[in-house]
């Protein structure tokens, strides 16, 4: 299990963690973007394609026998922090529904584009699970 890390008198953080602490299989798990297993964007709507990416990442962690609540650590990259912040409150949504309320380290990003054309976000993840 991970232990969740804030300096004493720091405000408490929403929406993520300043720090986890785990022990350990290191899962490390690359770039997702809103596409299915087809390899096709689900929309061109930036919170569909938030859900799909965090869907993608669920279900490499999934494969390798994880579960949410090992995330340790969740980087996005968007394109367009305008439309994050417009969205903040369905993201929030999206996210609770997929991953439920464990909030690891985050970052976010903005970057002038991603490789794959009309792709709007991706989230990188690292994982840390239960030794066998």
């Amino acid at each position: 299990m991970s232990e969740t890390i804030n300096p004493q008198n720091w405000p408490r953080p929403s929406g993520y963690a300043n720090g986890v602490v785990s022990e350990g299989r290191y899962l490390a798990i690359s770039g997702q973007i809103g596409w299915n297993e087809r390899g096709e964007l689900v929309s061109e709507n930036f919170v569909e394609q938030a859900g799909q990416a965090l869907e993608n990442v669920i279900a490499v962690l999934r494969a390798a026998g994880g579960r949410p609540e090992h995330l340790v650590r969740l980087t996005w990259y968007i394109t367009s922090k305008e439309e994050y912040r417009s969205n903040v409150g369905e993201l929030g949504a999206a996210y609770r529904r997929i991953v439920g309320t464990h909030y690891p380290a985050m970052a976010l990003v903005q970057v002038a584009a991603l490789l794959e054309e009309g792709a709007k976000v991706e989230i990188e993840a690292t994982a840390i699970l239960p030794s066998k």
